[in-house]
């Protein structure tokens, strides 16, 4: 990524714009696709992943320094197709880190991360369900369920 805070801003003016047409649109509410269209950026035969878990793992890593410039904190599994990855200072709730007032606010900024990761997952030929959850900021989890076809 050229510039953290470029993508930080557009990231915050997409929220931003979202949420002013819809102040609430509910817990089903998909804003769109954002990562399925991504054409992916390494080639085919370096993403020859043999398990869910590879997957996984290389979305904790490889992906994660890719957009955010740190590896995801933890990724667990229940070794049924139900996966969560912890990220303990995630870069686009830091700043919002400084107060509780924020906290009710924050599941908002992790619609569009949700995405990219049901897009990454989704062209490496996995169907899922992505959410997201804020305890504390700026720690968030993600929640993968994948789906069997």
């Amino acid at each position: 990524m050229a510039d953290p805070a470029l993508f930080e801003f557009l990231h915050t003016e997409m929220v931003a714009e979202l949420w002013a047409h819809h102040s609430d649109p509910g817990p089903g509410h998909r804003p769109g696709p954002s990562g399925c269209h991504c054409p992916p950026r390494l080639p085919q035969e370096t993403l020859a992943f043999r398990e869910e878990l590879d997957i996984l793992k290389f979305l904790c890593k490889d992906l994660w320094v890719a957009v955010f410039q740190k590896q995801m904190d933890s990724l667990r599994t229940n070794h049924q197709g139900t996966y969560v990855l912890q990220d303990n200072s995630f870069p686009l709730l830091i700043r919002m880190a400084s107060g509780l007032q924020y906290l009710e606010e924050a599941p908002k900024f992790l619609a569009f991360t949700c995405g990219l990761l049901r897009g990454a997952l989704c062209i490496l030929g996995i169907k899922s369900l992505v959410t997201a959850s804020v305890a504390s900021l700026p720690t968030c989890k993600f929640q993968v369920v994948i789906q069997k076809t």
